[in-house]
């Protein structure tokens, strides 16, 4: 989306989003007790990850009350069995209170239509404090994977043209073909969901829109501390 750095050894990740609906249940704590299992839940995921990071859905949609970020090296191929397998864990003890309805994930890797990473791309391993995130799954058509990779690379920079002219809207792009029902993840963070929502806009006027078979749903959070107050809405 801007100039590309120089080619340079990435080292692969692994970013899981979990959306949740909080149940009858935790609705039927009394309020020191439901600030309790936000803390306790808070505390264990911290735990799963190198950065777990927590955002409220509610009322931006119906569907969801908050989700949650985590990101993991995955280098070594052992990497996601171990983060499932704790991240399983952790949450275990909350399932009666919060039921999970969408989880997103894949893997980073240099993009074949870019020279280096975009100055544009976000680090999940960074600290940041960008106010608001939207991520959803990504499927391209068949078509697209049998056009020529000149035209396909054509598309893509008039694509990326675009993306240059919304600095301020950073983006990761999660590869799950084969291990999700959808070939991507892709996530963006920005601090203005309005100038967001014209980027995607002018997105759809681009040639490679045609070759988009989906993605929905879209999941939008704003972000939430700890330390701050509430986590669940």
């Amino acid at each position: 989306m801007t100039p590309a750095e120089p080619p340079r050894a990435v080292s692969r990740s692994l970013s899981h989003f979990a959306a949740y609906q909080l149940t009858p249940a935790f609705w039927e704590l009394a309020e020191p007790e439901r600030r309790r299992v936000e803390t306790e839940w808070a505390e264990r995921l911290s735990q799963v990850a190198p950065s777990v990071l927590h955002y409220q859905t509610y009322p931006a949609t119906a569907r969801t009350d908050f989700l949650v970020w985590s990101a993991v090296r995955a280098d070594d191929a052992q990497a996601p069995l171990a983060f499932f397998e704790a991240y399983a864990a952790a949450v275990r003890p909350f399932r009666r209170y919060a039921r999970v309805t969408d989880v997103l994930w894949g893997f980073t890797r240099l993009s074949e239509y870019s020279r280096g990473r975009s100055r544009q791309a976000i680090d999940p391993f960074q600290p940041r404090e960008i106010p608001y995130l939207v991520v959803y799954p990504f499927t391209k058509t068949a078509e697209w994977y049998l056009t020529p990779p000149d035209a396909r690379q054509e598309m893509m920079n008039e694509h990326m043209s675009i993306g240059k002219q919304y600095r301020e809207v950073t983006q990761l792009l999660l590869y799950s073909a084969g291990v999700q029902d959808h070939d991507f993840v892709v996530v963006y963070e920005t601090d203005d969901l309005a100038r967001f929502s014209s980027l995607v806009s002018d997105l759809r006027h681009t040639e490679a829109r045609r070759f988009t078979a989906s993605d929905v749903p879209v999941h939008v959070g704003i972000r939430r501390h700890a330390s701050e107050g509430p986590l669940w809405p």
